[in-house]
C-alpha cells in the first residue's frame, strides 16, 4: 500500500532535527563488544500514532482505512524514527 501524503504534508511544520552521520555512529562503535540493532523494515510500522491524528491518516480504496501506525511517506518520520 503507498498512500500519498502530498497535501497533509504541506499543512505540517517541518521539524529541524539533525540526523546522526552514519560515518561517526560506525566509528563511534569501534571497540565495543555489546551492539544493538534496530528492525528497519518494519520499525516505522512499530510506532503508533497519537489518536488525534489518526482521521488525519484516512485513505480509500474499495473502502476507508487509516493508518494507526507511522507509515513511510511523512515529512518528519525521519526524524521522529
Amino acid at each position: 500500500m503507498c498512500t500519498d501524503f502530498t497535501n497533509l504534508d504541506k499543512t505540517c511544520p517541518k521539524d529541524y532535527y539533525r540526523l546522526p552521520c552514519l560515518g561517526r555512529l560506525v566509528d563511534g562503535s569501534a571497540g565495543h563488544g555489546v551492539f544493538d540493532f534496530l528492525d528497519a523494515s518494519r520499525g516505522y510500522h512499530q510506532i503508533l500514532l497519537e489518536k488525534a491524528d489518526l482521521e488525519k491518516m484516512t485513505f480509500i480504496t474499495d473502502r476507508l482505512y487509516y493508518w494507526k501506525v507511522m507509515p513511510f511517506g511523512l515529512k518528519n518520520v525521519g526524524a521522529a524514527y
